[in-house]
């Protein structure tokens, strides 16, 4: 009996040393990676969509030119006459890209941007701006300004973060979260993307480098959103069985539960 007794002990023992090793194995990244190892990635840039606000900018050796292809926003100051110059900041108001694909840009009319990284956007403005005379020396600046994507779940500093960059990866925005929590699933990171009128579902593993450069998320979008999942102690302390850490009807089913032990080891 005595040895029953220490057998069920060790059991207990054993089953929360293993359950705290599986736990701990889960906690770095990209395991797989070992020295001096290179891996590829096909690299994605951010795009314009519709709905995006994109700033171009016009520049040339002849300011009145360029004028004349910037917008400025303008903002009436009272006892001001409309014509000052007080009335003009320094800002360029922005074009959205309309449910086509399109802007409507001064003296060009239309121009399909939908799909174009910022570059190919200035590409094509400077090249027909060039083609038709209209500037010759153009020097055009494009700026992507509402794009982010959304980072919630177990991280330190859950929000929105603007995208910055044009390759944007999934560790930067976690690295913009402040990273992962302790008590985050490093294994199962959930990404959702909106494409092909719906939402499509990822799940990405930090811990396995390989299938985390393959992924088709690695390179995150503008409004994807990342949700990183509480990991099985994370749960186990938010909830028992339905009942708060804090609530009282915790601590009496651990109590019970203790108790129970206790009578079957002890008896």
């Amino acid at each position: 009996m005595v040895k029953m007794k220490i057998t069920l002990i060790l059991f207990l023992g054993m089953a929360l040393l293993l359950g705290s090793c599986s736990a701990s194995h889960k906690i770095a990244y990209m395991q797989d990676v070992g020295s001096d190892v290179r891996r590829e990635a096909a690299i994605a840039t951010v795009t314009a969509r519709p709905g995006d606000k994109v700033s171009i900018v016009v520049n040339s050796k002849n300011p009145e030119l360029a004028e004349m292809f910037n917008l400025p926003v303008m903002t009436h100051r009272i006892g001001q006459p409309m014509n000052s110059s007080y009335n003009y900041n320094q800002q360029v108001s922005s074009y959205t890209v309309d449910s086509n694909g399109n802007i409507d840009f001064p003296i060009l009319g239309e121009v399909h941007v939908a799909g174009l990284k910022r570059e190919k956007i200035a590409s094509y403005i400077k090249n027909e701006l060039v083609r038709k005379n209209l500037v010759k020396d153009a020097v055009v600046i494009v700026e992507f300004l509402n794009m982010g994507v959304s980072v919630m779940g177990e991280v330190n500093r859950p929000g929105r973060f603007n995208i910055d960059r044009d390759h944007l990866t999934l560790l930067d925005a976690l690295s913009m979260a402040g990273d992962l929590t302790i008590y985050g699933r490093r294994e199962n990171v959930l990404v959702v993307r909106q494409e092909n009128g719906g939402e499509s579902y990822y799940r990405v593993n930090l811990c396995d480098a390989r299938s985390l450069h393959a992924s088709p998320v690695y390179y995150l979008q503008q409004n994807d959103m990342v949700y990183v999942e509480p990991n099985g102690v994370r749960s186990r302390q938010s909830t028992v069985n339905g009942n708060n850490l804090r609530s009282t009807s915790f601590w009496m089913s651990l109590a019970s539960l203790l108790t129970t032990l206790g009578v079957l080891i002890f008896k």
